[in-house]
């Protein structure tokens, strides 16, 4: 009976961490506090994740510390991105009924991710402001950030707008963001633009290298694909200028 009972319980471990993984055509992804299954969508087959709330629960009356965590779907074949660059098509759908009455549609990318979450960086849009016709909103549709000392609120306080900015993206639509990142500098493009949309100068974060991955935050549906990742050796080049085509 003991023994019956430790290979139940080493059965339902495996079911677990399989749970936690996802085979997406020839990428598979290990999905940290999301939730996440590959669907038809559009016509074509996509990797759908949702930030899970029984993970990492969300707080409104503590809005900066309960986000921008480590909710999202990592690459498992690249441990060691430097520099290069990344790729994806993304859409976000807002979930309905919204959790919270600030969503925006978070979605983006993460990249230098050490093995235990403990730093990365990111870039992410919210679509919901993209094509305001405020333009003070507008200015808060990009958004950089190095987990974990340096938040979007924090960024907010210390540098306004240096770590924001605007962008062509709107909710239900499919989004093309381009990541080129050398050395201390990263640089978003947005549906194939020959100049970038927004630059990160100076990036704050002491990760060096790691792994890349797919995020959304509260209050999103996200459907990825066409995801490409490019090591490349660190070069000098002006900023805003076209690298590669994809």
């Amino acid at each position: 009976m003991k023994g019956y009972t430790i290979g139940l319980l080493l059965a339902w471990i495996a079911l677990v961490v399989d749970a936690q993984q996802l085979q997406f055509k020839n990428k598979e992804f290990e999905l940290h506090n999301v939730t996440g299954e590959v669907v038809r969508f559009q016509g074509k087959k996509v990797l759908r994740i949702e930030r899970d709330l029984n993970a990492i629960p969300f707080d409104s009356t503590r809005v900066e510390a309960t986000v921008d965590e480590p909710h999202y779907a990592r690459l498992m074949d690249l441990d060691d991105f430097e520099n290069g660059t990344i790729e994806v098509k993304m859409y976000s759908q807002l979930q309905d009924p919204a959790p919270y009455s600030g969503i925006a549609g978070f979605i983006g990318v993460f990249f230098r991710v050490q093995k235990d979450d403990s730093a990365f960086e990111s870039i992410y849009v919210r679509p919901k402001v993209g094509k305001s016709d405020n333009q003070r909103h507008r200015n808060h549709a990009v958004q950089y950030f190095s987990y974990p000392h340096y938040k979007f609120d924090t960024l907010r306080k210390i540098a306004p707008f240096r770590y924001e900015g605007s962008a062509p993206v709107a909710l239900n639509e499919w989004i093309t963001m381009r990541i080129e990142v050398d050395g201390e500098t990263a640089e978003m493009f947005i549906n194939d633009m020959r100049y970038s949309s927004f630059i990160v100068d100076k990036m704050l974060g002491t990760s060096k290298k790691g792994y890349v991955g797919l995020y959304v935050d509260i209050g999103t549906i996200g459907y990825f694909r066409d995801l490409k990742v490019t090591k490349k050796a660190l070069q000098v080049r002006k900023a805003g200028e076209k690298v590669s085509d994809i």
